[in-house]
């Protein structure tokens, strides 16, 4: 039974790879997985076909569940360009409520947003910045 090959493939995963792709590497790793079962089994004492088909729905509920994710991060990204143009031109306080300069412009990031101001300096948009 050559179920080794198919054992490398679960471990090989790149550093940079979204979680999209780990679940598919992991989705067609576990159905390697289980045709090299179903081809090497005994005839005479198959296995129970049901923890084959339970894995399989559990999987595949995960992979629902990443593109879910996927789309929902996407919203979100698009909800904040939209947000942002609104932004520009206003001006910006900091926690102490000083004011800190007119925003020029704004980068966001997955976790991080930042006002970049008219004199070029950045300020992390997080609790207690004010904006009018």
């Amino acid at each position: 039974m050559d179920i080794a090959s198919v054992g490398s493939a679960a471990s090989a995963t790149t550093t940079g790879t979204s979680d999209a792709e780990k679940a598919k590497l992991n989705y067609d790793s576990f159905l390697r997985l289980l045709v090299a079962e179903m081809k090497n089994q005994d005839p005479t004492e198959p296995k129970d076909t049901s923890q084959y088909l339970s894995q399989l729905a559990s999987f595949s509920a995960v992979e629902q569940g990443v593109n879910t994710n996927k789309k929902l991060d996407s919203l979100m990204t698009a909800m904040q360009l939209s947000q942002a143009d609104s932004l520009i031109g206003r001006a910006l306080s900091g926690s102490d409520g000083l004011p800190l300069g007119t925003i020029k412009a704004l980068e966001i990031g997955k976790t991080v947003s930042t006002a970049v101001l008219e004199g070029g300096e950045r300020v992390v948009l997080d609790a207690g910045v004010t904006i009018g």
